[in-house]
C-alpha cells in the first residue's frame, strides 16, 4: 500500500491559495520546478488536470476546485501538528540519565533535585552515584558531574565551581592533640585517610611564600568514602582532608576547624560533563541550566 502524496497535496493547496506557482514556491522556499512537478504528480495520479494554465492566468479546474477544500484542510492539519509537536518538544519532559560522585550526590544533590522536580514536574532523573568515571556514550548517560582535574577528551565540559581539599578536625581534637603549625606536623597526628584520591597517604600543600610541601601521614583508618570520615571528624577521632562541599557547613558552624589556614591543599573543580553531539533534548538542557545556576550560587561553592 502506498501512502498518499501528502507533500504534493500541501503544495497544491498553496498554489491554489496564492493563485501562482511562483508565489507558492517563494512562500514554501522551494524551486518553481519542484512546485510544478508536485502538481504534475498529482494530476498524473488522478488522471485529471487540477489547473487551467495560460501565460497570463492560473485557475482551478472542476477537479481542482473539488479537491481544494480537503487539500487545504490537510495542509492546515499538518501545520497544526507540527506546531503542537514543536511546542511539546520545547516543553521539558521525559527521563534524564545522570551520574555523580557518591559524597557530592549524598550531601548536595538531594535538595537540588527536589527543587528541580518542583520546577519541571514532567522530567524524571535516573541517577547513579559512583566515584568511578563512567563512559557516558557507552552507558547512555546524558549528564555527569565530575570532581577532578579534567583531562582532555571529546566530552563537552562546563566548570561549575572550584573544589578545595581542606585539612580539618574538631575543636575537641585540637584541644587534646594540639594544632599543627606546618604540614610536617601532621606526621605526628592521628590522620583519617581517604583512599580514592591521588595522594592517599601523602598530603600535599602550597604556601604563597614558603612553596610546596608534601607530608606522609598515618592513622587508624583508610577508607574510600568521605562521608564516613565526616562522622568521625565530628567525634574528634582525627584530622582528615575533606572537600569544601562536605566541610562547609561544619566549618561555618564551628563544629570543624581548618588545621592550616595559611596553607592550601589540592584544588580540583566540579565539572558538568555531557557527551559530544549536537542539540540536546529540552529535558537535558533544563537540568543542565538548573544545576549550573544553583551550584554556582551555593554558599559551599565559594572559597572558605
Amino acid at each position: 500500500m502506498r501512502l498518499p502524496d501528502f507533500e504534493a497535496w500541501a503544495i497544491f493547496a498553496r498554489v491554489a491559495q496564492n493563485g501562482s506557482f511562483v508565489a507558492a514556491a517563494q512562500e514554501l522556499n522551494l524551486s518553481q520546478a519542484t512546485v510544478s512537478k508536485a502538481v504534475t504528480r498529482l494530476e498524473q495520479k488522478l488522471g485529471a488536470r487540477l489547473f487551467h494554465r495560460t501565460s497570463r492566468r492560473l485557475s482551478l479546474t472542476d477537479s481542482g476546485q473539488a479537491a481544494l477544500d480537503e487539500a487545504a484542510r490537510l495542509l492546515a492539519a499538518g501545520e497544526a501538528l507540527e506546531a503542537q509537536a514543536s511546542a511539546q518538544a520545547a516543553q521539558p519532559r521525559g527521563v534524564v540519565r545522570m551520574t555523580a560522585p557518591m559524597s557530592f550526590g549524598i550531601r548536595r544533590l538531594g535538595a537540588l533535585l527536589a527543587e528541580f522536580f518542583a520546577a519541571y514536574p514532567e522530567v524524571s532523573v535516573d541517577l547513579t552515584l559512583s566515584d568511578h568515571f563512567v563512559d557516558l556514550v557507552e552507558a547512555g548517560v546524558d549528564v555527569a558531574l565530575r570532581i577532578s582535574e579534567l583531562e582532555d577528551s571529546s566530552l563537552m565540559a562546563r566548570k561549575l565551581a572550584p573544589v578545595r581539599i581542606l585539612p580539618v578536625a574538631s575543636p575537641d581534637y585540637f584541644a587534646r592533640q594540639g594544632r599543627p603549625k606546618h604540614p610536617r606536623d601532621l606526621a605526628d597526628h592521628t590522620c583519617l585517610i581517604y583512599t580514592n584520591g591521588k595522594g592517599r597517604g601523602v598530603w600535599r600543600f602550597r604556601h604563597e611564600t614558603r612553596g610546596d610541601y608534601a607530608v606522609t601521614v598515618t592513622g587508624p583508618l583508610r577508607v574510600n568514602n568521605a562521608d564516613l570520615l565526616g562522622d568521625m571528624l565530628l567525634k574528634g577521632a582525627g584530622v582528615a582532608m575533606q572537600p569544601d562541599f562536605l566541610a562547609w557547613d561544619e566549618v561555618q558552624a564551628g563544629r570543624l576547624e581548618i588545621a592550616l589556614p595559611d596553607w592550601r591543599g589540592p584544588e580540583l573543580a566540579l565539572w558538568l560533563v555531557t557527551p559530544p553531539g549536537g542539540a540536546r533534548p529540552a529535558r537535558v538542557e533544563a537540568l543542565i541550566g538548573f544545576l549550573s545556576e544553583r551550584i554556582r550560587k551555593s554558599d559551599w561553592a565559594r572559597r572558605i
